[in-house]
């Protein structure tokens, strides 16, 4: 399967979400995920506005970070989403910025030992299980949902560093791999993971959602240069798919050629243009052909 989206980003007020998501449903695009920022906008809250906007775009949330929320609350959350809009909610974790963490009093000792008991624990639960744990960081007495979801439930979660990535492998359904991410990258990523995920004997098909930055028409380079300024990626982090819509299509089709199923194209910060985005991302899609329906 292979999918392309957009993002909608916290940068951009909420009031605006509901027109991008439609925009992007008009556009043909098969995704539309938003982000979960400290101290932006609720992506719980969005994901529901977006899905509720749009008939068939499923959307997506990444990632919701994992120290701040319950599992048992999140997979209550989840559960009812995907009970409300069966199939299309598609659903990451993380660590969170371990800064924005540390404002809000939920910042862990070890992310690793929080991922590695968090996930398999929320997966149980959306499976419609009872749930006892008594680990470092997730504690659950008997705890089973009265309505989990109907069709099982993937959950992904995020990572960047090559522990993370390994045990994302082992624990998860798929992986997460943010803006700033060249093919090469994506690849490795993918590599170190789907060893991990053998070496553990996980089965059931894995997931790769990648946000690549992109941007289009004349000056985009240069903007995008400025762009990588601002985010501070450095070296092979200045990668992004930017020029016309048949170059933005080339760099996507290498991203999906290095192990992506999912790529979310990113906007540059600031953007407002976000339904002209969606366009032009549609256009994209035109010429690769691609959805969630076509590929293998």
């Amino acid at each position: 399967m292979s999918s392309l989206g957009i993002i909608f980003q916290p940068s951009s007020p909420p009031e605006r979400l509901r027109a991008a998501a439609v925009a992007a449903e008009e556009a043909g695009l098969d995704e539309l995920w938003v982000w979960e920022d400290c101290f932006k906008e609720s992506g719980i809250a969005s994901l529901v506005a977006a899905l509720a906007a749009t008939e068939r775009l499923r959307v997506g949330v990444g990632i919701l970070p994992m120290p701040l929320r319950n599992v048992a609350l999140l997979a209550m959350e989840l559960a009812t989403i995907d009970r409300l809009f069966p199939g299309r909610g598609r659903f990451g974790v993380g660590h969170g910025v371990q800064s924005w963490m540390g404002q809000t009093g939920t910042r862990v000792a070890s992310p690793l030992t929080l991922l590695r008991e968090y996930v398999p624990a929320l997966r149980r639960l959306l499976a419609g299980d009872e749930v006892t744990a008594s680990g470092r960081y997730v504690s659950l007495d008997r705890v089973r949902l009265d309505w989990p979801p109907a069709a099982p439930t993937r959950i992904l979660a995020a990572a960047e560093g090559p522990k993370t990535t390994a045990l994302v492998g082992e624990v998860a359904d798929g992986i997460v791999l943010t803006g700033g991410w060249s093919a090469g990258m994506v690849r490795d990523s993918v590599a170190r993971a789907t060893r991990a995920r053998a070496d553990a004997g996980a089965d059931g098909a894995f997931e790769v959602a990648v946000f690549l930055l992109a941007d289009f028409g004349d000056g985009a380079h240069e903007r995008m240069e400025a762009e990588f300024d601002r985010w501070r990626f450095t070296g092979e982090r200045r990668y992004a798919a930017v020029g016309s819509v048949d170059d933005v299509a080339a760099t996507v089709r290498d991203v999906f050629a290095a192990g992506a199923t999912s790529v979310l194209l990113q906007s540059r910060m600031g953007d407002d243009d976000v339904e002209g985005f969606a366009r032009n991302a549609g256009r994209v899609r035109e010429v690769l052909g691609v959805s969630a329906s076509s590929r293998p």
